[in-house]
């Protein structure tokens, strides 16, 4: 072929691809450029120990829920040992960014302070005076979020079950069928229906929200874990039996930049029939409404009533399409492992976490990189 006509052919094979490339971009017009990726990866979990924070420096984790400061019995936390931990972190380079307030999953019988979700008053007036002062201390020496929670029950699982194919690792595991086998009792709070939970949680949050405001703290709850048929041992959980309506009927309660989630992937999923699918549009409701405030990104093998807490990588659910969810909904806050498989060694823990910092770091990167 002579080199003009050569050239002319080229030529025309490039026009002609330019126009088809223009047909087809307006016959399917382009997506709207991904967010700019605003999470980071962070942990609940150590405290704020020299060991703790080294370990957590070591593996790229610079924010950090650092657990609290010390009680001063009657009175609440303590400013001088809240000003040190915050101290202790910046010598690494650590943000301490939220703290738990003492309302944790441990169950009733546990708690410190029990008598709120108990619903009995005037004891649970006094308690809430201290957690009171607890948000104060908490915005006057920086944390931006308190996480904590609102049960009766604690954490339900009925077992464990051994992984081969991932070096006989152990995963918690929640059986309903199991459970009911049990046939565990009744706590000390007896029959509590649905509505009784949020009386309790509104009598809590109209009494404590107007001081989170004033300090600027953000009150992250996290769902009852997991979430349970009507009734079980007595309980109908706030989230149950339609998690998706219980976390709604939450975030309703209150229109306030200071109410919202220490938002669980894996303990939302617990509740779905097909995980992978649906906590995205719960993501989006969600976020959308900003009141995501934290993220525990855990996965789960299974859904409502049994599953298995697994590694991120071997779940039901896709957590680079999560991640990107979040992403696009402009989610700023932590994304932290909480719970982690468990194996056979004096360190189990600590290694399961270094696999979990760094698969959420890849896919905070991965998303970061799909930007337009």
């Amino acid at each position: 072929m002579k080199r003009s006509r050569f050239i002319k052919t080229i030529s025309a094979g490039s026009v002609g691809a330019a126009v088809a490339a223009s047909v087809k971009a307006q016959a399917e017009p382009a997506l709207p450029p991904a967010k700019k990726v605003l999470m980071k990866v962070g942990c609940q979990s150590g405290g704020t120990t020299i060991e703790n924070l080294e370990f957590k420096a070591r593996h790229g984790v610079y924010n950090i829920d650092g657990g609290a400061p010390k009680v001063i019995p009657g009175k609440g936390w303590d400013m001088e040992d809240a000003l040190k931990k915050r101290e202790d972190c910046e010598k690494y380079g650590i943000s301490l960014d939220a703290y738990h307030w003492p309302l944790t999953s441990a169950g009733i019988d546990k708690v410190a302070y029990p008598n709120i979700m108990l619903g009995k008053s005037p004891e649970r007036d006094r308690e809430i005076e201290i957690l009171q002062q607890m948000i104060e201390v908490a915005g006057k020496t920086g944390i931006k979020v308190l996480n904590y929670n609102t049960t009766i029950l604690p954490v339900l699982r009925t077992g464990r079950t051994t992984d081969p194919k991932r070096g006989n690792a152990h995963y918690s595991t929640w059986n309903y069928g199991e459970a009911i086998k049990r046939n565990d009792p009744k706590t000390v709070a007896g029959d509590v229906s649905i509505d009784d939970m949020f009386e309790r949680i509104t009598y809590l949050l109209d009494r404590t929200l107007p001081v989170a405001k004033e300090y600027k703290v953000k009150l992250a709850n996290h769902i009852a874990d997991p979430p349970t048929p009507v009734g079980y041992r007595g309980i109908t959980r706030w989230n149950s039996p339609d998690v998706f309506a219980g976390i709604k009927r939450f975030a309703q309660l209150y229109d306030s930049e200071y109410h919202g989630f220490n938002f669980c992937i894996g303990s939302i999923a617990e509740g779905l029939k097909d995980p992978k699918t649906e906590i995205l549009p719960i993501i989006k409701w969600v976020g959308d409404r900003n009141q995501i405030f934290n993220v525990h990104l855990r996965n789960i093998k299974g859904g409502w009533n049994n599953f298995q807490e697994v590694y991120p990588d071997n779940g039901d659910m896709n957590f680079l399409q999560v991640v990107r969810a979040l992403r696009d909904v402009g989610f700023s806050g932590m994304v932290m492992p909480d719970h982690v498989p468990h194996h056979d060694h004096p360190e189990a823990g600590l290694q399961a976490f270094s696999f979990c910092y760094g698969y959420i770091k890849g896919l905070i990167q991965a998303a970061s990189e799909e930007i337009a």
